[in-house]
Order: structure tokens, then sequence, then C-alpha cells
């Protein structure tokens, strides 16, 4: 008999998740991380101190306040990166306290140490004195996350030359900083320093950034982004980064040397599974680390799952929760529905971008005709009053049977604002729907009437001219 029915490789989000859920149906369930990483690597070096890091960089700059108390507006002049993180250590600590307490009531065994596999049933656990031990388990859930990754021809010293977990242990803030990679998590670190008065450089060898967002969006982050300085380059490559006493110096291979204090590497992520010795268990990893899973979240070994980061795209780690909950599910033989296929991505840039379904692009793309609501913050009560004059609601509608077909929003509350639209569509609901509906009045939820508002003005003319 084993000694676990499920045991989960990783305390992250899914890994999480997978476990208290196995629990909950009655199964003996362990969990094997390391002792400083419960929670994963969303609690500390991810999602959580990034977007905690965000929050006090919005309230010790006072950048949301100055278009009501003037350009000059900052709570702290002189901001240092201990007043940035104790907020961040705050967090994470009643962060881990809460999961710690997740896992005891729910009889989840936490060992703490790293494992590997040493057969398909079987994990070696090697604990922090250095001793093995062997753990079996009937199921067992790999959810092992990932880290940055790293080009091998740049030499990374966690102080001049850094990567996105790095970033958040630098000893100052910097004067001037370029960020290699215009994906999320560039832009995001790109919009916090800026914010903070870093001069800021971002490099992209693609022809533009966040493509898949709405165009309207994104040009509206652009600006908004050159307004706090920061350049960008678009369409170059680094061809190499030199360290000096004084700083760094990043060279392109159009010719052009960016000096600065920093540089910081956004380069994607790779899969943490080279340690796993996966092959004992049969099975592989892809180039970049990651496990190849059906609709189950099984891998080609039936009883063995993979969730979370190291299966790929999309990498969140809301739909890695989701991921855990629907492997334990399946795995213990509960019935499980699948994931919706609407999923909201939040992007927390300052401002914060998110979205749901479709783009325009996109629809053009297909062929699929729509037409356009928009609201701006500043004909809003609720926008005049927090100050926000520059946010905006985008709703995509079908002239055809005036359902939703995407929702896109910029500015505050946008990764809240966005689950309105999610359960609208979710729900098969129509434009006509926020029309009639009522909002607390003054909120930012009411962007979404007068949204409405605006589309159905616009689809009445169509009508008119068809008529």
């Amino acid at each position: 008999m084993p000694d676990f029915d499920m045991l989960v490789l990783g305390s992250g989000p899914g890994g999480q998740k997978a476990a208290i859920a196995a629990a909950k149906l009655g199964r003996r369930v362990a969990v094997v991380d390391r002792p400083d990483m419960v929670g994963g690597v969303s609690l500390h070096t991810g999602t959580i101190p990034s977007k905690t890091l965000r929050e006090a960089v919005l309230y010790l700059t006072g950048l949301t306040q100055r278009d009501l108390y003037g350009q000059s507006y900052r709570l702290k002049e002189n901001i240092t990166v201990a007043d940035l993180t104790a907020r961040t250590e705050h967090v994470v600590g009643r962060e881990i306290d809460v999961i710690r307490s997740q896992l005891s009531r729910n009889h989840v065994a936490l060992f703490a140490g790293t494992g590997r596999f040493v057969d398909a049933h079987t994990i070696a656990l090697r604990e922090i004195t250095g001793q093995e031990r062997l753990i079996s388990a009937e199921h067992i859930v790999i959810a092992t996350g990932t880290r940055p990754a790293r080009p091998d021809s740049v030499e990374f010293d966690g102080r001049t030359i850094l990567d996105s977990d790095n970033v958040l242990t630098i000893e100052r803030v910097p004067q001037s900083m370029v960020i290699v990679g215009a994906g999320v998590i560039g832009m995001e670190y790109a919009s916090m320093f800026a914010a903070l008065g870093s001069k800021v450089t971002v490099v992209e060898k693609r022809a533009g950034m966040l493509d898949m967002c709405d165009v309207e969006v994104i040009e509206s982050l652009k600006y908004h982004l050159r307004d706090l300085a920061v350049t960008f380059r678009f369409g170059e490559t680094v061809a190499a980064v030199e360290r000096h006493a004084r700083g760094a110096l990043t060279v392109l291979e159009s010719g052009k040397k960016i000096p600065a204090d920093a540089v910081m590497y956004s380069a994607g992520r790779q899969g943490l599974t080279d340690e796993l010795d996966l092959d004992k268990a049969g099975l592989a990893a892809d180039r970049r680390g990651r496990i190849e899973v059906d609709e189950h979240y099984r891998t080609p070994v039936p009883h063995i799952y993979a969730v979370g980061d190291v299966i790929g795209f999309p990498a969140l780690a809301a739909t890695a929760m989701e991921q855990g909950r629907a492997a334990a599910y399946h795995a213990c033989g509960e019935p499980v529905g699948q994931m919706h296929h609407l999923q909201p991505i939040g992007i927390y840039t300052i401002p914060e971008i998110s979205f749901v379904g479709r783009t325009e692009d996109q629809l053009t793309e297909d062929s699929v005709p729509f037409e356009v609501g928009i609201a701006r913050y500043r004909e809003l009560a609720r926008g005049q009053i927090i100050g926000d004059a520059h946010g905006m609601l985008k709703l995509l509608v079908s002239p055809e049977d005036r359902t939703l077909l995407g929702v896109h929003c910029f500015g505050t509350g946008a990764t809240e604002l966005i689950h309105i639209g999610q359960s609208v569509m979710g729900c098969g609901g129509t434009v006509d729907y926020l029309v009639d509906a009522v909002f607390n009045y003054p909120t930012l939820a009411e962007s979404y009437k007068v949204a409405a508002l605006d589309a159905t003005n616009r689809l009445r003319q169509l009508d008119r001219i068809g008529d």
C-alpha cells in the first residue's frame, strides 16, 4: 500500500489547490517543497511580491493623485528599497501563514525538501539535512513552477544585471534602467520603475508589445509610459551587456549603446523540471522544461498529473488553481467540468490592463462583424473622484445577436471590473442586460452601462440605415 493517495511536488497555487481538493475528498495527501518556498514561486518571487510592490509604488509616489493635487505631489520624497520591501515582506509573511494553516487544517502533510522520481510511484525526498527518504503515492501531481529564463551569453550578478526574480532584492532604486523584453513581466516592471522616477529604456526585438491586447489600449499604455520618460526601442536585439564599475552598457545589434545603472532581462520562463529525474517515471520535458498534458492534466503516465506554469500557456496563478482542482478531482474519480474558455487576463502595468474575449483585430481577421461601445473614466463621477481621467472600458458587441464578443479595460480597477463582463459573456447575456441593469453610483462599474448605451446607439444607427 502506498504511503499516500496523492503526492504533490510544489506548493504554489496549482499544488495547493490540488492537495486541498484531494484532502477534502478524504484522500491521504502530502506536499513536498523547499522550506523557504512554501507558497511557491507565485508567493515568493512572482505574482504576490510584484503586485504588492506595485501597490507600494502607487501609494508612496502618489502617482494616481497627481491629476488632483498637481504633478509635484508625492507622499514620500526619497523612496528607498526598504520602503518598498516592507509592505511586500508583510504580505508574503501573512500569506505563508494562511497557506500553512490551510494545509494543516485539511490534514495535508507538508515535507520540507526537494523531490525527484525514483520510479513512477516513488519520490526520493531530500530533506534540508541532506538525508533522503522514499515516499510512495498512488497519484503524483507535478506543480513545480518555473524560473526566469537566462540567456547563456549574459553574466547575471543579481545587482547590476538582473532577472525578474532578483529585481525584487536590489539594493537601491536605480536612476536608469534597461529592460530587455516587452512582455507582461517586462512591462509591469518598466511601469513600476518609471513611476519611481527611474529613466527606463525598453528593448524589444518584436515590432510592438503585448500583442494579445487591444491596440487602442496598448497605444494608451505607451502614451502614459512615455509621459513617465520611458523610451521604447522596438525591432532591436541586444548584442551584448557589459558590466562596468558605474553600471552597465547595453549594446544593440544596430550599434546603439545604452548606459544604465541596471539591466533587467525578461526573456520568458523555464520549467523547474531539470532536477526531477523525469525519465525514471517515463516522462520527458521540452526544451523550455514544460510537460505535456491532456485535457485532464494527465501526463503520458496516466497516474501522474502536471499543473500550473510547468505545463505552459496560460501560466497564470488563477488558471493554475483551477487546473490543480481539476487534476485532483479527476485523479479521485470525482466528476469535474471543463474549465470555461472565457479566461480573463490581467496585466498589472500602471495603469493596469484586463480583458476577456477577442480583440478587434482578431474579430476582423475572423470576418466577424462587431460594433464598439466605449466608456471613459472622465465621463464617470467615480473617475473624477479618484482622479483617473484616462481610464476606459470598451465593449465589442455582435450586431447580429447583441452578445458581447470581447471586453477590454484600461485604468484603475481594470482587473476587478473585467469580471462583470466575463460573467455576462459566460452566461450568454447581451448588451441589453447592461443597458437595463442598475449599477451603484458613483462607481467605475457604471462604465458598463455607459459603454453599453454607446454600443446600442451605434447599433440603432445601423438599423435605421438598414430600414
